[in-house]
């Protein structure tokens, strides 16, 4: 196995003092005060972090709110339009079947209209 050295960087606070050093107790302070200021830096930088992801959170959930309204609006649409297409159909197959009785009937046949018509009692 080797042996690692680590170098020194500026982000790295000392803090031990050579024994019998006179200003030991300051650079304690300072080690003290450097190292809660980097705490508050990162609390800082969190904070803001948090702030950001809570107003994206926010922001996204008015657009699903939004968009779950529009779908359904979109569906009592679609709702709305089945039904007359299924009303049209049935008027569809049912003037096909008249006009089918009507001109396309075997010869012979009683000429009979299959559907009353308006304003006439039916017998």
């Amino acid at each position: 196995m080797s042996v690692q050295t680590l170098e020194r960087s500026d982000s790295v606070v000392a803090f031990a003092p050579k024994k019998g050093h006179q200003d030991a107790a300051m650079l304690a302070d300072d080690a003290g005060h450097r190292i809660i200021a980097l705490v508050q830096e990162a609390a800082d930088v969190a904070k803001q972090g948090c702030e950001r992801a809570m107003d994206l959170a926010h922001k996204l959930s008015s657009q699903l709110q939004a968009a779950e309204a529009r779908t359904r609006e979109l569906e009592a649409e679609v709702s709305h339009f089945r039904g007359r297409a299924e009303r049209a159909e049935d008027w569809l197959a049912n003037i096909h079947s008249h006009v089918e009785k009507t001109f396309f009937r075997p010869p012979g046949e009683k000429n009979e209209s299959p559907l009353p018509r308006r304003g006439k009692p039916t017998a």
